[in-house]
């Protein structure tokens, strides 16, 4: 946390990005959103002794930066396939996939985009132990439909 916040002042273009796909993590660990705040909260607390006033509202200040940007990562990537996927469902990932637009299904479970970073719900189902999930999306994209 230390790290992140003197690297939002030294190379805030690169941390945008880190957080960013750090959000993306979160999204697929269905970490909720309304954690950050109280999060950033005991950092500042935490860190008030060692600091004086002008560090203090530095490190909260970028701290609360990073946490927006967490926070509208995870929005912004938590789709209904990622959270059919973090619980593990199949019967979820096939009614998710199912109000996909016409031609766009595949899209929907192998690439979800928040700014420049993207995850693959698939390899992330996979890579997560989520095999139902994952045999869920991979029946799907095998199946022949007359929309392709």
């Amino acid at each position: 946390v230390l790290a992140m916040s003197l690297d939002m002042f030294r190379e805030p273009k690169r941390m945008v990005e880190d957080i960013s796909a750090l959000g993306l993590r979160h999204v697929g660990y269905g970490i909720p959103t309304d954690l950050f705040g109280p999060f950033v909260t005991a950092c500042v607390e935490t860190i008030r002794p060692l600091v004086g006033e002008g560090g203090q509202e530095a490190f909260r200040w970028s701290l609360s930066l990073i946490s927006r940007i967490l926070v509208r990562v995870i929005n912004e990537g938590s789709t209904i396939v990622m959270k059919a996927i973090n619980q593990n469902s199949a019967k979820l990932v096939r009614k998710a996939v199912s109000c996909a637009p016409r031609g766009q299904r595949a899209l929907w479970v192998l690439n979800v985009q928040v700014g420049t970073q993207s995850i693959s719900p698939l390899l992330w189902a996979i890579e997560m132990g989520g095999l139902d999930a994952a045999t869920a999306i991979i029946k799907d994209l095998l199946t022949i439909r007359a929309d392709r």
